[in-house]
């Protein structure tokens, strides 16, 4: 496997890293649900989801989050057979953010 399953707190201490973006490729509806701050927006659904990612710099670290961790998963399968190299996603997703920031 070429990216890494991490859980909201090793998220959040990435976050504070450098050279990091935080991509959120739910459904702009899945909005309500609460969000990474600094996040970027890139649907896994939308037909252009590929080009958009290609679109990145390949240098930086990823962080990835969706509802509940499955398609941020596939985006970063997609993502690393894309060429880039630094990528974590959220398990749990949204859902155990929002859990983990309520608790802290």
């Amino acid at each position: 496997m070429k990216y890494k399953n991490i859980n909201a707190e090793a998220f959040a201490e990435l976050r504070t890293k450098e050279n990091h973006v935080v991509l959120d490729v739910r459904t702009p509806g899945e909005l309500a649900e609460g969000s990474v701050p600094g996040y970027t927006m890139i649907n896994f659904f939308d037909p252009n989801f590929r080009e958009e990612v290609a679109k990145l710099d390949k240098t930086k670290t990823y962080l990835i989050y969706c509802r509940s961790g499955n398609r941020s998963g596939q985006a970063c399968a997609l993502m690393a057979n894309m060429g880039f190299e630094t990528l974590y996603n959220l398990q749990g997703g949204i859902g155990a953010w929002n859990e983990a920031v309520s608790i802290s």
